[in-house]
C-alpha cells in the first residue's frame, strides 16, 4: 500500500514538473524527494534502517543505508487517511489509546506487515523515550539487532566526546550488517553536502524573517524536521536551493507585499498531519505561520576531518535534545528574530515531552509578551478531533492578537 502511495506520488509530481520546466515549485520538489525516499524504503534490494528522529541520516546515507525516522511514516499514514485501520490493530494488541499516535500508527502497520522489514534498527534517546520504546518494539517484532544512541541534554566537551564515541561504534555496527566498511571519502562528501544545505537553509530562514514574510502557511511546514533526511545528498542541496529561489522570487516580484499578513505566528513542535483546514482558516483571518520551532539552524558546520565529533555536536544542539529551559530560550530567540505576535502549541495527545512542557513554554513566552495558544489536539489521530472547538479557539486567539 505505502509503496504504491509513494510510487504514485513520484509519477504524479514528476509529470507536473515536466509540464512546467521553468517553474521553481520548491514544495513539489521537496515532496518528490521525500516520496523517492519513501519508495526506496519499500524496495527489497535496499539496506533499510528504521531510526529515531535525531539519528545521523547523512552518515547512514554515506554508508549506503536507506534510513528514516518511523514518525515520518506515521505522518504519511495520517496524511493519506489510512492510519485508522492501523490504530485499531495496535490498540487491539494492547497499545494504549493515550500513547503517541505517530507510534501507534506505525506499530499497527508493523503488526499488519505493511512496513518494510529493516536490516537493523537505530534508536535515539532524543526526542523522547516513547520513540525509543517503539523502535525497540520493532526490533523485537522483526527479531533484528538494535543499536541505541544515548544523546546527552547538555553541551559540554565530555558529552560531545561521549556521543562521538557512540557514533563511531555505530558505524562498526552498520558495517557488520551491510558488509561494507565506512568510506571516508563518501562521508566527507556527505558532510560537505550537509554544510552546503545548512548555508542555504540559513538563507531561507533569513528570507522568511522579512516583513511581510514571503512564506505562506504551508511552504515550510515541518521543513526543519524532515529535510534532515535529505541533507547529506546533492538532491538535498537542489531542494534547499529551490526553496531559497522561490522565496527570493516572491520578494523580488513583490508578491509578499500582497500578503494578508496582519498576524505573525510561530508553530511549536509539529503540525497537524491529517487533512484539516487550519492553514486556510489562518489565511482567512490574516494570520501567517512565519516560523516553525524546528526551522532553525542550531549547529556549527561539519568538519570532515573530525566527523564523529561534528555529528555529535549537531545532534546535541537540536532543540529536542536540549533540556526544557534551553529549548524555551531558543524559541524565545526565534520569536524575537521573527517579530511574532503569538504562538500556537498543539499539545499532541500522548506526547509527554510536548504536553508536559506547555506551562513552562507559556510562561517563557509571557516574559517576552507573546501569547501562546495551547491546543489539546492529536496531530495524527483524527478520531479525536473536536473540529468546531479547535476552530473556535483559533479564531478567538487571532481576534485577541488583532
Amino acid at each position: 500500500m505505502m509503496y504504491e502511495h509513494f510510487d504514485n506520488a513520484v509519477k504524479g509530481i514528476s509529470k507536473t514538473l515536466e509540464q512546467d520546466p521553468e517553474g521553481i515549485h520548491a514544495r513539489k520538489k521537496y515532496v518528490l524527494g521525500l516520496s523517492k525516499l519513501g519508495k526506496k524504503l519499500y524496495t527489497k534490494d535496499e539496506n533499510i534502517a528504521w531510526c529515531g528522529v535525531t539519528a545521523p541520516f547523512d552518515l547512514l546515507s554515506a554508508m549506503g543505508v536507506t534510513s528514516c525516522f518511523v514518525e515520518f511514516v506515521g505522518a504519511m499514514l495520517a496524511a493519506t487517511q489510512t492510519a485508522g485501520f492501523f490504530f485499531e490493530e495496535a490498540e487491539d494488541s494492547g497499545f494504549a489509546t493515550d500513547s503517541c499516535a505517530y507510534h501507534r500508527a506505525v506499530m499497527g502497520a508493523v503488526l499488519k506487515n505493511a512496513m518494510p522489514e529493516p536490516d537493523f534498527i537505530i534508536g535515539t534517546s532524543s526526542p523522547c523515550t516513547a520513540g525509543l520504546a517503539i523502535v525497540e518494539n520493532f526490533a523485537k517484532q522483526y527479531k533484528k539487532d538494535f543499536f541505541i544512541l544515548n544523546i546527552p541534554q547538555n553541551y559540554t566537551k565530555d558529552t560531545i566526546n561521549y556521543l562521538a564515541a557512540q557514533i563511531e561504534e555505530m558505524t562498526h555496527f552498520v558495517s557488520d550488517h551491510t558488509q561494507r566498511p565506512l568510506s571516508k571519502k563518501k562521508l566527507s562528501l556527505a558532510l560537505e553536502n550537509f554544510n552546503t544545505c545548512s548555508g542555504i537553509i540559513k538563507d531561507i530562514y533569513e528570507l522568511a524573517k522579512t516583513k511581510p514574510s514571503p512564506v505562506d502557511n504551508k511552504i515550510l511546514k515541518d521543513f526543519g524536521t524532515v529535510v534532515a533526511l535529505l541533507m547529506g545528498t546533492q538532491e538535498g542541496i537542489d531542494i534547499c536551493q529551490a526553496f531559497k529561489d522561490e522565496l527570493s522570487h516572491r520578494i523580488a516580484t513583490s508578491q509578499h507585499l500582497a500578503s494578508k499578513e496582519h498576524i505573525r505566528l510561530m508553530w511549536i513542535q509539529n503540525r497537524i498531519q491529517y487533512p484539516f483546514p487550519i492553514n486556510e482558516m489562518l489565511d482567512d483571518l490574516g494570520a501567517k505561520v512565519v516560523v516553525d520551532e524546528l526551522n532553525n539552524v542550531t549547529w556549527e558546520l561539519m568538519d570532515p576531518d573530525n566527523p564523529f565529533e561534528s555529528i555529535a555536536k549537531r545532534m546535541i544542539s537540536i532543540p529536542f535534545s536540549m533540556n526544557t529551559s534551553e529549548r524555551i530560550k531558543t524559541m524565545k530567540n526565534l520569536a524575537t528574530d521573527y517579530q511574532i505576535d503569538g504562538a500556537i502549541n498543539p499539545c499532541h495527545w500522548g506526547c509527554r515531552q510536548g504536553t508536559g512542557a506547555r506551562g513552562l513554554i507559556s510562561k517563557g513566552f509571557k516574559d517576552i509578551n507573546v501569547p501562546v495558544l495551547n491546543l489539546e489536539i492529536d496531530c495524527v489521530d483524527s478520531r479525536n478531533l473536536a473540529k468546531g472547538q479547535i476552530e473556535t479557539r483559533v479564531e478567538a486567539f487571532i481576534e485577541m492578537l488583532s
